[in-house]
């Protein structure tokens, strides 16, 4: 019988933050799901004793190389057997004992219609809640996807369009846009918001780099030339460009100043809501 919810972790040489996110499933008081550790062939010693104290046949390791993050969530997705998959990186973890649980009943109240169930993150560099968009548009496709942090995935979806391992750093972001644009034009896939708290965010990883911060941004125009017309990609741009997106990332990830943006971005998501 397949679980409710795959939960994917993969890693390579992750020392000690892969046992501090596995702790925070094993605290999960919701059952019905199995664990995925794809590890890249690790040599660090981080997997031994990682899976005690799961319950016998819980957790289910995968060792295989592969061509980096996003190759290994496909080839973990590939063995999944839950309905959902969740993906959560070392380092992240669940922000309470009760996400798995207060995510299954969004779902059944959607009868386990296909779609993408998302919540809000926690930035651990900020300290800071980081609202997601509750409701999803084209601009909001353009501008501000909620990261996979915050993000369960109907298998089938990742299944019909695997992470294109093409992308170095945003092929999560344009598997998103197809589920929105291409599978979601269909008319049957959701994008169910719930105003939940699911993960702790690390921070400070792969796609945060300087360098990969550029790959990102050309990345995002290829993706987008991809599934956007060239007029609404201007005037998404125009938009972006008034309303000062820059300065408003900087403000968004600086210690000091994200709290009140953070709190600012909140209370605009609600009133369009």
């Amino acid at each position: 019988m397949e679980p409710l919810f795959s939960v994917i972790v993969v890693c390579l040489n992750p020392g000690a933050k892969l046992g501090e996110t596995l702790e925070s499933i094993r605290q999960q008081d919701f059952q019905d799901y199995e664990v995925i550790i794809k590890d890249g062939l690790s040599t660090d010693g981080s997997l031994d004793g990682a899976i005690d104290g799961f319950p016998e046949g819980k957790v289910r390791l995968i060792r295989e190389k592969d061509r980096g993050i996003y190759d290994a969530m496909n080839q973990a997705v590939g063995q999944a057997k839950g309905i959902y998959v969740y993906f959560l990186n070392c380092g992240d973890r669940f922000y309470s004992g009760q996400v798995l649980s207060q995510m299954a009943e969004l779902i059944s109240q959607r009868h386990l219609a296909k779609g993408v169930y998302y919540g809000n993150i926690f930035e651990r560099l900020t300290g800071q809640r980081v609202a997601s968009n509750p409701h999803m548009d084209a601009f909001g496709c353009y501008r501000n996807v909620p990261c996979h942090q915050a993000c369960f995935y109907s298998r089938e979806l990742l299944l019909a369009h695997p992470f294109d391992c093409g992308y170095r750093v945003r092929a999560d972001y344009e598997q998103f846009l197809w589920c929105y644009f291409v599978a979601g034009a269909k008319g049957e896939v959701l994008f169910v918001y719930k105003d939940l708290l699911v993960a702790v965010y690390e921070g400070g990883g792969f796609s945060e780099t300087k360098e990969n911060r550029r790959i990102s941004a050309r990345e995002h125009k290829e993706i987008t030339e991809k599934y956007l017309p060239k007029g609404q990609r201007l005037r998404f741009r125009m938009v972006m460009f008034l309303s000062l997106a820059p300065l408003r990332t900087w403000i968004a990830s600086n210690e000091k100043t994200a709290g009140i943006y953070n709190r600012l971005k909140g209370l605009v998501y609600q009133r369009n809501k």
